[in-house]
Protein backbone atom coordinates (compact mmCIF):
# COMPACT_ATOMS: atom_id res chain seq x y z
CA UNK A 1 0.00 0.00 0.00
CA UNK A 2 1.52 3.49 -0.85
CA UNK A 3 -0.33 5.44 1.35
CA UNK A 4 0.46 5.39 5.37
CA UNK A 5 -1.14 6.56 8.47
CA UNK A 6 1.33 8.60 10.78
CA UNK A 7 -0.46 8.63 13.97
CA UNK A 8 2.08 6.53 15.60
CA UNK A 9 4.61 8.88 14.71
CA UNK A 10 2.94 12.09 15.82
CA UNK A 11 1.74 10.70 18.89
CA UNK A 12 5.44 9.85 19.69
CA UNK A 13 6.57 13.19 19.13
CA UNK A 14 3.99 14.95 20.94
CA UNK A 15 3.93 12.40 23.68
CA UNK A 16 -0.01 11.85 23.71
CA UNK A 17 -1.21 8.22 24.40
CA UNK A 18 -3.58 6.64 22.52
CA UNK A 19 -6.35 6.67 25.31
CA UNK A 20 -5.81 10.26 25.94
CA UNK A 21 -6.38 11.07 22.16
CA UNK A 22 -9.26 9.21 22.24
CA UNK A 23 -10.53 10.90 24.65
CA UNK A 24 -9.60 14.77 23.07
CA UNK A 25 -11.42 13.23 20.07
CA UNK A 26 -14.32 11.12 20.74
CA UNK A 27 -12.87 8.56 18.79
CA UNK A 28 -13.54 5.14 19.29
CA UNK A 29 -10.41 3.49 20.67
CA UNK A 30 -10.55 0.49 17.73
CA UNK A 31 -10.03 3.08 14.92
CA UNK A 32 -7.47 4.90 16.78
CA UNK A 33 -5.60 1.74 16.99
CA UNK A 34 -6.13 0.60 13.46
CA UNK A 35 -4.87 4.22 12.50
CA UNK A 36 -1.88 3.88 14.74
CA UNK A 37 -1.02 0.53 13.65
CA UNK A 38 -1.18 1.53 10.14
CA UNK A 39 -3.86 -1.09 9.25
CA UNK A 40 -6.83 0.99 8.80
CA UNK A 41 -8.34 0.77 5.11
CA UNK A 42 -10.84 3.69 5.12
CA UNK A 43 -11.12 6.87 7.23
CA UNK A 44 -13.91 9.03 7.61
CA UNK A 45 -13.33 12.50 6.97
CA UNK A 46 -14.82 13.34 10.70
CA UNK A 47 -12.49 11.85 11.84
CA UNK A 48 -9.76 12.83 10.54
CA UNK A 49 -10.55 16.61 10.94
CA UNK A 50 -10.82 15.33 14.57
CA UNK A 51 -7.40 14.15 14.79
CA UNK A 52 -5.94 16.91 13.24
CA UNK A 53 -7.75 19.43 15.06
CA UNK A 54 -6.58 17.62 18.57
CA UNK A 55 -3.00 17.38 17.27
CA UNK A 56 -2.75 20.84 15.86
CA UNK A 57 -1.22 19.43 12.33
CA UNK A 58 -2.81 18.74 8.70
CA UNK A 59 -4.02 15.98 6.92
CA UNK A 60 -0.76 15.72 4.93
CA UNK A 61 1.06 15.65 8.82
CA UNK A 62 -1.41 13.04 8.96
CA UNK A 63 -1.56 10.98 6.00
CA UNK A 64 1.61 10.36 4.07
CA UNK A 65 1.80 9.29 0.39
CA UNK A 66 4.42 7.16 -0.92
CA UNK A 67 4.79 6.27 -4.65
CA UNK A 68 5.98 2.34 -5.59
Amino acid sequence: MSVHCRLSSILGEKRIKMAELGRMTGVSQTTINAMYHDRVQKIDYSVIDRICKALDCSVGDLIEYVPE
